[in-house]
């Protein structure tokens, strides 16, 4: 066990509860707590649609299908990312064309380096909002608007992160968020995702059950006894269960967020002025969700890296690497290209424990314990 982990859940009675009160409903599949929650979700982002599903890499793979992406169609992406951002570009027999990030400074994805990848083949843009901090969405929504493409936002890392005044997830055509169990919001396993675009969220209902034109908790309140089955479809949903812990989850994460905040400042203060290290969007001014806090080491490499790592683990301080780069994993060796800022972040990023519930003296420890080890 680590003194101090990367994570920690946020979770208390009231989610034991929520969970409770569900299964004595009799009704623990999609029903009125997953239309209570998506309710709730899109009134806290401002946004006109949002749909619950089973987790955010299915979201990313209708969002894909929503914006008409097809078999070798292109999709800009990065590679600083989980694998799924890329693997849904491949549910679709799309090809992924790798973009690099801007800086050691701001890893999101860099707009000038999108611009040099759009051919005539381009389909859509993927985004990922690293961290819960924003990409330059004013450039890259220039840039899908100058080429007729579509912009999907992998908003994972940011459920109410901001830039300039909107919330992640709305600013694209579509918007994906995850509830995985280490997320800002957790339901265990659950996504959701989001749009304007009233045919868009129509479309998500339809596909994520089985293209049914009706759903069971319609059928059992006798609002429907048939159904046709109009597109080829999957089984994408989220059940009443987990929904009821979003629902749970929603209530806390305001107070969750500000806590982080707090945070992150404590950890900015102590580490600000030590040679060697980079602390990334360390003068961000939105709004941020605060889902990690990533260092980068100066004039470093991985095995240096990993040395500092496994001294801070020695030391009672878990941590990660967010994330191993996609553009070198095996299965996507097709789809290489050189790409040197990301490729010196996977080497050199350290995540250190980031969660509302850190002490002062928590971070004070991490922050002596790496200036030490430094």
């Amino acid at each position: 066990m680590y003194k101090i982990p990367l994570f920690d859940l946020n979770f208390n009675e009231k989610e034991e509860q929520a969970a409770l009160e569900t299964i004595q409903s009799k009704w623990i599949s999609t029903g009125p707590k997953t239309a209570a929650f998506e309710s709730k979700f899109a009134e806290m982002l401002h946004v006109n649609h949002a749909v619950a599903l089973s987790n955010c890499t299915v979201s990313l793979h209708l969002a894909l299908k929503l914006a008409g992406v097809e078999a070798g169609d292109e999709v800009i992406c990065p590679s600083l990312t989980f694998v799924a951002t890329v693997n849904s570009i491949r549910y679709v027999d799309a090809i992924p064309v790798f973009a690099d990030v801007t800086s050691y400074e701001n890893p999101t994805i860099d707009p000038e380096d999108i611009k040099r990848q759009i051919t005539s083949k381009t389909k859509a843009i993927v985004v990922m909002h690293y961290g819960g901090f924003a990409c330059d969405m004013d450039s890259i929504m220039q840039i899908a608007k100058n080429n007729g493409i579509k912009v999907i936002e992998d908003a994972c890392h940011g459920p109410l992160s901001e830039y300039k005044d909107k919330k992640l997830g709305t600013i694209g055509d579509v918007g994906c968020f995850s509830f995985f169990s280490n997320k800002n919001i957790s339901t265990g396993e659950g996504g959701m995702l989001i749009t304007n675009n009233e045919e868009y969220a129509a479309r998500t209902k339809l596909l994520r059950s089985h293209g049914m034109t009706s759903m069971s908790y319609e059928r059992a309140k006798g609002h429907s006894t048939a159904y046709d089955v109009v597109e080829l479809g999957y089984n994408y949903r989220m059940d009443d269960i987990r929904s009821s812990i979003g629902l749970a989850q929603l209530d806390k994460i305001e107070a969750d967020l500000q806590k982080r905040g707090e945070i992150r400042k404590m950890y900015i203060d102590l580490l600000k002025n030590i040679p060697g290290l980079i602390i990334p969007f360390k003068d961000y001014k939105e709004f941020s969700s605060n889902y990690i806090f990533p260092i980068v080491l100066k004039d470093s490499d991985a095995e240096n890296r990993d040395r500092m790592r496994n001294e801070l683990s020695e030391a009672g301080i878990q941590t990660s690497v967010h994330y191993p780069a996609v553009h070198h994993f095996s299965i996507y060796k097709e789809f290489y290209r050189e790409l040197p800022v990301t490729d010196y972040l996977v080497d050199n990023l350290i995540t250190l424990p980031m969660y509302s519930k850190l002490t002062h003296e928590d971070v004070n420890f991490v922050a002596v314990s790496l200036k030490s080890i430094l």
